[in-house]
């Protein structure tokens, strides 16, 4: 059933601090948003709980994207438009130039920022795996000041977060990435564009003398919230890519993901299916490392 518009109301405070003033006086009665993209799909199907909601679209303070001496720092207004488009995200975050090009239609990339794309919390979201296996962390800003955390803490259940209720995402920052990492990222949806994931797989690993010195390993959909997949990484690292010892390698990997692996059955695909197609993403990755 939709919801019934009349009953919502949408205010814009002029700034950032009249915003962040209101959350922190009536905390947990405002929903902010920014691009709404999100926001449109709960309210055509009458799912939009909160019926006071907070624009954040005109913060031009909040969308940026920065070079700086060791990182590069993305605003959570930054949309996926402006992602895709950097020539500095392109030439040095790769992976995230990919994830954002695969985040909705080219309507919803000029809409939809980062920050939103991070709160809404989705475990399916096509960014995150990126945003783990980079190490990012994520700044959180309210009336009483800012905190940073690892991103991989931010999340905490299905649809579940770190953010307090008098808090916006502010920023999220990249550490600079070495040059010697191989990157690797894979989608699996029910077509090549437009699709939700089934699952999706991003990584990052350094090889030496045929041996994995570090993988790097996030993964969409495949457990109640985004995953960096520490137990298939541990269980890799040190490994052989020596061609009389890749099948072992593999066989390894393939192991310790099932094992890490805590999918769910949905209308998308099965649990199942999501194990299975996440050890073939990562074998496939594997195996491009040995060449």
């Amino acid at each position: 059933m939709r919801s019934d518009v009349t009953q919502y109301e949408l205010a814009a405070p002029p700034t950032l601090d009249a915003i962040l003033a209101k959350l922190a006086t009536e905390p947990g009665q405002h929903m902010p948003i920014a691009g709404g993209t999100e926001l449109m799909v709960a309210l055509g199907v009458g799912r939009l709980p909160h019926h006071s909601l907070l624009s954040l679209q005109h913060l031009t303070e909040l969308r940026f994207i920065r070079e700086e001496a060791d990182s590069i720092v993305l605003g959570a207004n930054t949309t996926f438009t402006d992602i895709r488009r950097s020539a500095l995200i392109a030439a040095k975050l790769p992976l995230l130039a990919q994830s954002a090009s695969w985040t909705g239609a080219i309507a919803n990339q000029n809409r939809a920022t980062l920050g939103g794309n991070i709160v809404n919390a989705s475990p399916a979201a096509d960014n995150p795996p990126v945003l783990l296996v980079y190490g990012a962390t994520i700044t959180l800003i309210s009336q009483s000041g800012t905190r940073t955390l690892p991103y991989a803490d931010f999340h905490l259940g299905y649809k579940k977060t770190a953010l307090r209720p008098d808090e916006l995402v502010h920023s999220v920052t990249i550490p600079a990435q070495q040059d010697s990492h191989r990157p690797y990222i894979r989608k699996v949806g029910t077509r090549n564009a437009l699709a939700i994931s089934k699952i999706a797989l991003a990584g990052l690993a350094s090889v030496e003398n045929n041996i994995l010195q570090e993988i790097r390993l996030g993964a969409a959909s495949l457990a109640d919230r985004p995953i960096r997949c520490t137990a298939a990484e541990s269980a890799l690292a040190g490994a052989s890519l020596a061609p009389d010892q890749l099948e072992e390698t593999v066989r390894i990997g393939r192991a310790a993901l099932a094992l890490e692996a805590k999918p769910i059955d949905d209308i998308r695909s099965t649990a199942r299916y999501r194990s299975t197609v996440a050890e073939n993403l990562l074998e496939e990755f594997i195996r491009s490392l040995a060449v």
